[in-house]
């Protein structure tokens, strides 16, 4: 088995990169000529995905053009949260409501994806479907291109938990199931509040990546992740 579905968040208002997002959403922010969300994508298709769901919000309309024309092989939908943001949580399961009981990968464009995620997003998928519990993939601190990253989860034999080290990073890439979602009564919810229900039942799994953690969070960071060559 392989996991053929995914959902790419992309509904977010991009505050902290303005003045870029003024006027284009975050995630068609361009990175080396490739855009946040094309990243996302192009990776996912690389390890097999067919059918991806992406969620809108701000400026949905351009990311719904980009998508028009770059003309991807595969069936992708858009998910609009036009009057309400339903944040991580209540964004993923109303936009896999169409991926029946598959599991399915979960990307946040904020990362600059590329191909070297590949071999992770493999391991990544092997651990999950060994146990069938939801799986991350975590990135140590220190390989932070941000140092102000704050570290989220502890890390050990492929188990996740939180205390006081936190030397963990959430990637942005998860790998889960809409039953460890339709639970929650509020249509508004974080995955944070799903992944602490999980750490305290130890069904929470993670993957440690090897690679350079760039992520876009400030117009600031922006600027300086412009000056490394970043493999695409």
């Amino acid at each position: 088995m392989s996991i053929k579905h995914g959902m790419i968040l992309a509904a977010g208002l991009g505050k902290r990169m303005q003045p870029l997002t003024l006027k284009t959403p975050k995630p068609l922010i361009e990175i080396n000529k490739s855009t946040l969300l094309e990243r996302a994508i192009n990776l996912l298709i690389s390890h097999g995905v067919q059918e991806i769901c992406i969620n809108v919000h701000y400026l949905s309309d351009q990311i719904q053009s980009f998508i028009n024309k770059k003309k991807f092989q595969i069936n992708i939908t858009i998910s609009k949260e036009e009057d309400l943001l339903l944040d991580t949580g209540g964004g993923v399961l109303k936009g896999t409501r169409n991926f029946g009981d598959n599991p399915f990968f979960v990307i946040n464009p904020d990362t600059v994806w590329s191909k070297v995620y590949l071999e992770e997003l493999k391991n990544l998928e092997t651990i999950y479907l060994k146990n069938k519990k939801p799986t991350l993939l975590l990135v140590n601190k220190k390989l932070s291109f941000d140092p102000s990253f704050q570290g989220d989860f502890n890390l050990n034999n492929e188990k996740i938990t939180k205390g006081d080290e936190n030397q963990f990073i959430f990637t942005g890439l998860q790998i889960t199931h809409r039953s460890k979602l339709i639970e929650e009564k509020s249509k508004v919810f974080s995955m944070n509040k799903v992944w602490n229900k999980l750490i305290k039942d130890k069904n929470l799994q993670g993957l440690e990546s090897n690679q350079t953690f760039y992520h876009l969070n400030t117009f600031d960071m922006y600027k300086k992740i412009l000056s490394f060559n970043i493999i695409d």
